[in-house]
């Protein structure tokens, strides 16, 4: 058995309980790195933070699915983290139409909305490097915002291939 003395060294032969301390600690530190790395890969290697897409109402019916090109007739609500409402399509009834991929709407939007089905409902929380970065878009959206969309698709107009 080791025993620890005043000036702060062991008595005894056996020193086990200290290899055992060294390995857990070892162990922890392991642990603790791999948590981080995760984290960072997470987040992206700059700290961005991912595009996150959550469908809110599936159709069982979907002939086409949006793509690059389409023109979009969307409902919209936007929000800030805080649930801050910042725009809406929904008080005036009057859908939002663009066309997909082509740079007319945020990145969140141009990515957040490829392969939906009309009638699909999407949640999209965007982070402001895909939304609208460190300037922001004053005075309702500040700089840095994360964006918090629910958005619908109520019809896609597909342009005849050439």
């Amino acid at each position: 058995m080791t025993r620890l003395r005043r000036d702060g060294g062991t008595t005894g032969v056996d020193s086990g309980g200290a290899a055992r301390r060294e390995m857990r600690l070892s162990w922890v530190l392991t642990v603790l790195s791999i948590c981080l790395s995760a984290l960072v890969t997470a987040t992206g290697a700059e700290g961005k933070r991912k595009l996150q897409i959550g469908v809110k109402k599936r159709v069982d019916h979907c002939p086409i699915k949006s793509r690059k090109g389409d023109v979009l007739h969307m409902h919209y609500t936007g929000k800030l983290e805080d649930g801050t409402e910042f725009d809406s399509s929904l008080p005036q009834n009057q859908p939002f139409v663009f066309s997909l991929g082509t740079g007319q709407v945020i990145k969140g939007w141009d990515q957040g909305l490829l392969g939906m089905c009309e009638g699909e409902k999407r949640k999209l929380v965007i982070p402001s490097e895909l939304g609208y970065g460190e300037r922001g878009a004053p005075p309702k959206i500040p700089g840095g915002a994360t964006l918090v969309f629910e958005v619908e698709l109520l019809k896609i107009e597909r342009r005849s291939e050439l």
